[in-house]
């Protein structure tokens, strides 16, 4: 017998605000997704219309599409909101493509070009992507040779650092950066998060949507390693035939009865 698979994954009772699942859960809740934007905005949200908890979003034409932690909207407004609690690669690339499947998903349901609505494509990362040491990161598209030249696509890409917390101007920011940093609340705001994470860990449903979550993503982590053996097993195999056709060459054994011998083609084995 073979051994046995064990599949390692966060146990409930210690996931934090910043796990991935449980940041979609908790900003599932609209006045706890209401208060996060606007700190993180400085603006008022008139209301939330939908938070979504993993909204994927895959256009019929490609085959890869973008999972998305949150991605709820207000009147004239959407917002994108990522959580990464590690080090994430080519960031500034991320935002590209989760923006273009926002507006490819809006496009898709009807809507024209002027029809489009502002959008902000939102991460929290608990430590500095750029090492600029600045709370937060925004990024609009300008005129290089004219700087008060707009583009008016009215795209928004903000990355906030909670390791900077302590460079936050606003006190609620800063207050929200050093619970995502810390996960220690210090406001009435964070407390109630916290508190929301807590009580999601006894919902019996957030369970168990939580371990199928993992399962999937485990079983399609193992079809990828399983995949990607026999592909290796493949190449192996392939490398091996060509190695005995080389040793059978050596031995002055003619070409078409090494392609008898191995399956390879008389033209294959000339090219050895």
């Amino acid at each position: 017998m073979g051994a046995e698979r064990t599949y390692n994954y966060k146990p409930v009772e210690d996931l934090v605000f910043t796990d991935d699942f449980m940041f979609g859960a908790v900003m599932r809740e609209p006045e706890i997704c209401k208060g996060v934007l606007e700190r993180l905005l400085h603006t008022k949200i008139d209301h939330i219309e939908y938070p979504e908890l993993q909204k994927y979003i895959s256009p019929f034409y490609t085959r890869k599409g973008v999972r998305l932690d949150v991605f709820v909207a207000d009147s004239d407004k959407v917002y994108d909101v990522e959580c990464q609690s590690y080090k994430v690669e080519d960031i500034g690339k991320r935002t590209r493509y989760y923006q273009s499947m926002i507006d490819i998903d809006s496009l898709l349901k009807g809507a024209v070009y002027s029809e489009l609505k502002e959008s902000y494509v939102i991460f929290i990362c608990t430590s500095d992507p750029f090492g600029s040491d600045l709370p937060v990161y925004t990024f609009e598209r300008k005129c290089r040779e004219d700087a008060g030249v707009n583009l008016k696509d009215e795209t928004h890409h903000l990355i906030f650092n909670a390791a900077a917390y302590e460079h936050a101007n606003d006190p609620e920011l800063r207050d929200f950066l050093a619970f995502v940093r810390n996960n220690t609340a210090e406001s009435d705001f964070t407390r109630g998060i916290a508190n929301m994470v807590q009580t999601k860990k006894f919902e019996q449903t957030f369970i168990n949507e939580y371990l199928a979550w993992n399962l999937h993503d485990k079983d399609v982590e193992l079809r990828g390693k399983k995949a990607g053996l026999a592909e290796g097993k493949k190449e192996g195999l392939a490398e091996g035939i060509k190695m005995t056709a080389r040793n059978l060459l050596a031995l002055n054994m003619s070409a078409d009865t090494i392609a008898k011998a191995t399956g390879l083609s008389v033209d294959e084995i000339k090219s050895l």
